[in-house]
């Protein structure tokens, strides 16, 4: 019997997932809150805009408010929402989850602790995305990473769990490279110094990651938010995994790790005009994974009785940003260099 599979949050990533599913033969639910998006994708199909072609999938699309009309629970759920929207999401798919299925967290931030939480842990599989792409009209996305430069990352969080990791890899191979891990917990962290270095800082600047970066000295503050993520994490008790593809040895072979996963980054994921999902959601008047990602390094570093000095300047001038009392732009350069 063909597995009931969901893609909860249909965004730029997850439309981009659950079209690839559908293209693969399975025949996934997508589920979204946003009414335009689910109305376009049932009218139009997801359109998918990469550098070298484009692609409309006819899927089978619902609102959140249908939630409660299905019938048959799902195998495996695809949870592909902001780290904000982990723990209401968990509550609200639990019920349509099979008593031996699984909640996959597809996002940014650990928020596997959390669907654990919801869930249990033994149907909880961590996960961890990089796909560089946007959703500004509803039902196309803009797919700066096509499949043969987007990757994943999965592992279960009980033991249990070990005999569905290759399952929950083999589906979100059709959207790019997977590694099975054994330490998702410590591989998400790392995920989340890349984005600690990347998303929020750089949108700050108005810039993409590409036009940032070349800024000297706001990639030397971009660096050092990384660096602090990565210290944050040791203490922590988190190891130093590869990601993105690298190979252990490339990640002891340097002691300029976090220059390294931001070069990778910029060569393989990303194009120069590719715009971060905090950017995007900025531009969009929406609240950004700010408190998820920098502001919880700097969170977690007090914790320990550490600073996190870069990390805290960029979570409040984002903060003040969402507030409306400052507005993203190259000139915030010297007032984060002042902060930090």
């Amino acid at each position: 019997m063909a597995k009931r599979i969901a893609v909860l949050g249909t965004g730029a990533n997850g439309a981009s997932i659950g079209a690839d599913l559908t293209l693969a033969g399975h025949e996934p639910v997508l589920i979204d809150q946003w009414p335009e998006n689910v109305a376009a994708m049932r009218r139009n199909g997801v359109r998918i805009e990469m550098p070298n072609k484009t692609l409309v999938t006819p899927v089978t699309a619902y609102n959140l408010c249908d939630v409660c009309t299905f019938k048959e629970p799902f195998d495996i759920v695809l949870m592909v929402l902001k780290a904000y929207d982990a723990r209401w999401a968990a509550h609200l798919i639990a019920p349509y989850l099979k008593k031996d299925g699984l909640l996959v967290g597809v996002q940014n931030g650990m928020t596997a602790d959390t669907i654990a939480e919801v869930v249990g842990p033994e149907r909880t599989m961590g996960c961890v995305l990089e796909i560089s792409s946007a959703m500004f009209e509803p039902g196309v996305v803009t797919r700066d990473s096509p499949h043969d430069r987007s990757w994943f990352a999965v592992g279960s969080l009980a033991p249990s769990g070990k005999s569905r990791e290759q399952e929950v890899a083999d589906l979100l191979g059709f959207s790019g490279a997977v590694n099975v891990v054994d330490n998702i917990q410590a591989t998400k962290w790392m995920k989340l110094v890349s984005n600690a270095t990347t998303l929020v800082s750089t949108a700050i600047l108005g810039l993409s990651i590409h036009e940032a970066a070349a800024i000297p000295e706001m990639r030397s503050l971009m660096v050092r938010s990384g660096q602090e993520a990565l210290d944050t994490g040791a203490a922590l008790g988190h190891p130093v995994l590869p990601i993105f593809g690298l190979k252990e040895a490339d990640i002891r072979q340097t002691n300029r790790l976090v220059d390294t996963l931001l070069d990778v980054l910029l060569a393989g994921f990303t194009l120069p005009s590719t715009k971060t999902t905090v950017l995007q959601d900025w531009m969009k008047g929406r609240h950004s994974e700010v408190d998820d990602l920098n502001g919880l390094v700097a969170h977690l570093a007090e914790s320990k009785g550490k600073r996190a000095p870069v990390n805290a300047a960029i979570a409040e001038l984002a903060r003040r940003i969402e507030r409306g009392t400052l507005k993203p732009g190259a000139e915030n350069l010297a007032l984060l260099q002042s902060m930090s």
